[in-house]
């Protein structure tokens, strides 16, 4: 965020500026219980017009301020406006007719009063109505309201009913017996503009004296304008609610207790409904079930301090965000709030040293240094709500034309006692709050220092506290020796001076004075102790403004005694100077409040300069990129900051939106939720990141959280027609329950994909193209997926958990993809296209490796089937048995699919043609493109015979996609599979043997591959008597392959030297099995047949390649890939367990090793809608070692079963 500065002389500017922006006001009270007030339209701070008025501290909203005084009674400061505010007092005039005397107030003992407001329960008589307060004053006197329900009326007021209590109307009947009217008497209040004290509620006990107070709630619903709440905390430690604020009545009406389990010391209230409290413990409560109709929350959530031995000193909320200062002056941000989680996940630290923060409108916050000098935090945005620096409040001051910069020559001209210090903090003086500085670290000159280390504290800390310890008495300083207080250059100065800070009292020595090593130790000013509040310091109770005000022009240099409950005493010299303190100088500040300052990331305030920050975050994220991708001048902005010598800081950054998320369970239905990705910066550039999902179910918020550093994938899925993704964990992947969420247009989608994949990518440390050695996936949408292999992942023991792959997307769209160790990558689209990776890959991921973006585009089939029964009557029709399949339906006859209503696998596709019969359905069909069959569902056939009852015919549509991506087209034939011989990392060859097959089946051997010309140079044609469907390429160039009957091949003599072979050899299939697809290791063989079941080849050596026999291994399997390792992936066809799983999951076979080379059993991973997996590119070869069986059941889809088929002799063709 940049805070913009007009040039002198653009009066004009300021002027427009000026009538753009509304005029708000900055609260502040010094040390002496003056309120001051500052406006965003003007230059100088002004006091409060009314001299005798100390307050202890305020509390700002909208349109209003509140303030506590040194006399423990509320005061309301109401902004002036154009509207009065005016309350209409009423009561009701009651009389019952009899015989003799008519209409009278003599009434029957069981009536109303005579004089009682609406209901008759309560009586009201016109001499019983006072002003609630001084500031209040009657606008007249009584009348009668000669209106009935709004309508004139001409019977003087009155409405008649037959008893009370009944309808009344303004007809009189020959039954009304009773009747009443309504008298009415305006008040108006007077003390807009002024402090007001706020009245004692009587008869009920009063909750003073009172020692905090807090402002908020006006933002709690959508409607504006609504009226604020006002919470206060007693010096009991009871939490108090002011009820019946109301716009015409701003004092509000009576106070209200609000149980709380431990004793609060302080509490903050937000615009929302947030709402925090600091106890005397130092721990911190949130208030949950805060709402419109529950404005005092339901109940109490304890979270620890930040600090596991450092107790939080003072918290302010805002409308999502959380702030908090420790007692070493320290400040802390809650990361996660929000009102579906008011306790938020963790505590981050925040560059400064502050003694007490605020947050104010638009989340923008203000502080106290610890120097006494306001300070304002800059950069705050919906985007980053942590800021990125502080800078003081540098307003005029009086008269002086002279700016109040942060205190170098602080009106203390003398320091603190540790009486007086307690003073300023609590009511109770206890501990010093300020504590020694370090001599060696205070010197003149000091240069921007290096933070500490910050941490990020999640909740379930501990909540030890600190230890009590004790203070020492020392001599009084004399007031020429009397150190002065430094102004810190940036906020590691208060944090490098506090480091080694204990609870003894010592002085801060002046940093003007000679040379470290020849300074004399002041000697210390003395130590009146105070009575101990329970062990532990108080923080942030009460000023004793009165004892500072006693303290002044005190000259003498012994200590004063005073009142244990309040003592403030202070060293000679302390709050006075010879100009007068706190008057030519400027304040000393204590407490500042910008509840009612309207300033956010485009004000252009004059009395804030963002030149020369404290503290600046230099690091740049995903989130931050995003948010700042319509920023240019802010991105200027930086430029400038970041060229100075600044500090680093921890930062927060959020995005936040819409989305739409599908609750999977019943009833079952996609809900509008909002989302937030919170990413936080440390100070030596390590992230994490958070993705929150706010949800409301049975008018209860709540929420669900994803740690950025467990996705293990980012996917989009085919919902409905949404633009949808799916967000995996390992544990969702383990229970097959992913995060389903979608938005609103593709490219809401697309940015909200890039956003989560870039921050998963970063804390993983993984940019640019992928490496050489990486898994490369497609799904049944289209989509690519790589996944980076560690040396772990084909480990013999400990291998890493399949669920556990981090998977990530990479722009195009394949049906299948095969890569090898050499960095080449081969792809084929839906269409048949051959398309070669046009990005680097390297041997590790590469953040300046290039990329090169071509046009991709892709064509794929959509598929609705027409089914028809047949009848004696009418022959074939539309009209099935009630357990019939839909008329017209998927392939399966499950799902019900009409061509209207039927549309592209994703928005991003777009049709091409027209619903069409299909001819070309497997099985064949008639000259009307009818298939036939007995029943529903069995095998259909081509032609009808006389037992055939039910038909059906395929119709298609074509779609296409178009995207920018890094693959590059390699004409001009259409594939149908393609297979890279694999290899070792080490590997060397000129050209790399990739093998191919039409869509026609002809087999094909590309020549001139390499890594300069990945895509190769022509297409060699390799002879067969019959097309095939499925080939391989593996180790020693043995070469496999499938003919469309499901006849196995072997081809002989491939060589770099004869990269076609001689001849095919037949390998006999195992019996009864028809083989669709299958995978060539380095000395291994694996199939896959029609029916799912996954086969392996023994007897594989290098003088007998074909192997003697087929040994079964599983069903329940799709895709088979076999590595240069011999490791063995496949694209699993379900997950026990879950029969509802969509189709096609990762699946990893474990234990495979050169003694066990069918491994022993299954890990599955990702999925469903998974399509196909290359591990052909994975030669990462971990430490081999004995390794013990798993321990546990087996995660095989089937027992394995072990029939051996013997080979026949090989026959060449």
């Amino acid at each position: 965020m940049t805070l913009f500065v007009l040039p002198r002389g653009a009066a004009a500017s300021r002027s427009l500026m000026r009538a753009i922006m509304p005029i708000t006001l900055l609260w502040a009270v010094d040390v002496y219980g003056r309120v001051y007030s500052l406006s965003t339209a003007g230059q100088r701070w002004e006091r409060a017009d009314d001299s005798l008025l100390e307050l202890k501290r305020v509390s700002a909203g909208k349109g209003r301020c509140w303030g506590i005084g040194c006399d423990h009674h509320v005061y309301l400061n109401m902004m002036p406006s154009e509207t009065p505010i005016r309350y209409r007092e009423e009561t009701y005039e009651n009389q019952r007719w009899n015989p003799v005397d008519g209409f009278t107030d003599t009434l029957l003992p069981t009536d109303r009063w005579p004089w009682s407001d609406v209901t008759g329960m309560n009586p009201q008589p016109l001499h019983s109505f006072q002003l609630p307060s001084r500031s209040w004053e009657w606008e007249g006197d009584w009348y009668v309201d000669h209106t009935c329900g709004g309508e004139p009326s001409q019977t003087g007021g009155w409405e008649y009913a037959v008893d009370f209590p009944a309808n009344f109307s303004p007809d009189k009947k020959w039954n009304s017996c009773v009747r009443r009217r309504r008298w009415i008497r305006y008040r108006r209040y007077i003390a807009q503009g002024t402090w007001a004290k706020i009245p004692l509620d009587n008869p009920r006990k009063p909750p003073l004296p009172l020692c905090d107070i807090s402002c908020g709630g006006w933002e709690m619903s959508d409607q504006s304008g609504r009226y604020p709440y006002l919470w206060s905390v007693s010096q009991q430690g009871q939490v108090w609610f002011r009820e019946g604020i109301h716009p015409r009545v701003p004092e509000g009406t009576s106070w209200e207790e609000v149980e709380v389990p431990k004793e609060v010391a302080q509490i903050s209230a937000g615009p929302g409904d947030l709402l925090w409290a600091l106890l005397w413990d130092g721990n911190l409560l949130a208030r949950t079930g805060l709402s419109l109709d529950s404005p005092t929350g339901t109940s109490w959530l304890e979270v620890e301090s930040p600090g596991k031995e450092i107790e939080a000193l003072h918290v302010a909320v805002g409308v999502s965000v959380v702030w908090v200062v420790t007692k070493d002056y320290k400040v802390w941000f809650r990361r996660g709030v929000n009102s579906h989680n008011p306790c938020g996940s963790g505590w981050i630290s925040i560059g400064g040293e502050m003694m007490m923060v605020d947050v104010g409108l638009n989340d923008q916050v203000w502080a106290v240094g610890e120097d006494r000098g306001l300070y304002f935090r800059i950069g705050v945005t919906p985007s980053e709500p942590s800021g990125n620096g502080w800078i003081p409040v540098s307003a005029k001051w009086g008269n002086s034309k002279e700016v109040i910069p942060p205190r170098d020559d602080c009106e203390f001209n003398g320091q603190l006692t540790e009486a007086s210090q307690g003073s300023v903090l609590s009511c109770t003086d206890s501990d010093s709050e300020l504590g020694p500085a370090d001599p060696q670290n205070s010197t003149s000159n000091t240069p921007v220092l290096e933070a500490e280390a910050p941490s990020v504290v999640p909740l379930g800390g501990s909540d030890s506290p600190t230890p009590p310890q004790e203070k020492e008495d020392a001599p009084l300083a004399p007031q020429t020796n009397a150190p002065k207080p430094f102004i810190p250059a940036s906020d590691s100065f208060i944090n490098s001076l506090v480091s080694d800070r204990d609870r003894t009292s010592t002085l801060q020595p002046s940093i003007t004075e000679m040379p470290q090593e020849e300074r004399e130790e002041p000697p210390p000013a003395p130590v009146l102790q105070t009575p101990d509040a329970g062990g532990h310091d108080v923080p942030w109770m009460n000023v004793d403004l009165e004892g500072a005000e006693a303290a002044r022009g005190a000259q003498a240099a012994g200590p004063s005694a005073g009142d244990g409950s309040a003592a403030a005493t202070y060293a000679l010299g302390t709050l006075e100077s010879s100009r007068g303190v706190g008057e030519e100088e400027g304040p000393v500040w204590a407490w500042i409040s910008g509840g009612g300052c309207d300033v956010d990331a485009s004000s252009q305030i004059s009395w804030l300069s963002p030149a020369g920050p404290l503290t600046t975050s230099l690091s740049l994220t995903p989130v931050q990129s995003a948010a700042w991708s319509k920023q240019p001048q802010q991105q200027e902005h930086r430029e400038e900051i970041s060229k100075k010598p600044l500090e680093r800081s921890n930062s927060v950054w959020v995005r936040k939106g819409t989305l739409r998320w599908w609750r999977d369970w019943k009833p079952q239905r996609w809900i509008d939720v909002a989302v937030a990705l919170e990413q936080s910066t440390k100070s030596d550039g390590r992230k994490d990141s958070i993705f929150f999902v706010y949800y409301t179910q049975y008018d209860e918020k709540k929420y669900l959280h994803v740690f950025i550093n467990e996705v293990t994938a980012l996917v989009p899925v085919l919902r409905d027609c949404h633009y949808a993704f799916a967000v995996y964990t390992a544990e969702r992947t383990k229970q097959r329950w992913p995060l389903v969420l979608a938005a609103q247009s593709e490219k809401d989608m697309s940015d909200w994909l890039c956003l989560l994949s870039d921050c998963c990518c970063e804390c993983r440390g993984i940019t640019g193209p992928p490496s050489r050695q990486a898994l490369w996936s497609t799904t049944s949408k289209g989509d690519i997926m790589v996944h980076e292999p560690s040396l772990s992942l084909e480990a013999p023991a400990h291998a890493m958990a399949c669920d556990l792959m981090f998977w990530r997307q990479i722009h195009g769209h394949l049906r299948c993809v095969e890569s090898n160790s050499l960095g080449l990558v081969w792809g084929i689209g839906w269409d048949g296209t051959a398309w070669v990776y046009s990005g680097r890959c390297e041997q590790q991921p590469n953040p300046g490796g290039a990329v090169q973006m071509h046009q991709q585009t892709d064509v794929r089939s959509v598929h609705v089937y027409e089914n028809q029964r047949w009848n004696p009557m009418t022959g074939y029709t539309d009209k099935g048995l009630p357990t019939d399949r839909p008329m017209w339906s998927d392939e399966s006859g499950l799902k019900e699919c009409i061509k209207g209503s039927t549309y592209p696998p994703s928005p991003q596709w777009s049709w091409v043609s027209e619903w069409a019969v299909d001819y070309s359905v497997p099985g064949g069909t008639d000259k009307e493109g009818w298939q036939y069959a007995a029943d529903f569902p069995t095998m259909f056939h081509g032609h009808k015979t006389i037992k055939d009852f039910v038909r059906r015919r395929r119709w298609t549509r074509k779609c296409k996609i178009t995207l920018q991506a890094p693959w590059k087209q390699v004409p001009p034939i259409r594939l149908s599979d393609i297979s890279l011989m694999p290899c070792l990392a080490q590997s060397k060859m000129e050209q790399v043997p990739v093998w191919a097959l039409s869509d026609k089946g002809d087999v094909l051997c590309r020549l001139g591959v390499s890594l300069q010309n990945p895509a190769g140079s022509s297409w060699l044609h390799v002879g067969t008597d019959q097309p095939f469907k499925s080939i391989s390429i593996g180790g020693a160039n043995q070469v496999w392959a499938i003919a469309k009957d499901g006849a196995v091949f072997y081809r002989g003599s491939v060589s770099p030297q004869n990269p076609a072979g001689e001849c095919w050899y037949h390998i006999p299939s195992p019996l009864r099995q028809t083989l669709r697809q299958l995978s060539v290791g380095r000395t291994s063989v694996f199939a896959v047949d029609e029916n799912s079941n996954l086969w392996y080849r023994q007897g594989l050596t290098p003088s007998y390649p074909q192997g003697s026999a087929w040994e079964l291994i599983s069903n329940n399997v799709t895709k088979v890939s076999v590595g240069p390792l011999d490791q063995v992936w496949i694209i699993a066809d379900g997950v026990p367990g879950f029969p509802a799983e969509t189709p096609g999951a990762v699946c990893h076979r474990t234990s495979v090793g050169p003694m066990q080379p069918k491994g022993l059993s299954w890990d599955y991973g990702i999925g469903g809608g998974w399509e196909h997996i290359s591990v052909r590119g994975n030669s990462a070869e971990a430490p081999r070692g004995p390794h013990p069986p798993l321990a546990g059941p087996s995660r095989s889809p089937i027992h394995p079963q072990r029939p051996t088929q013997a080979n026949g002799s090989a026959t060449s063709v």
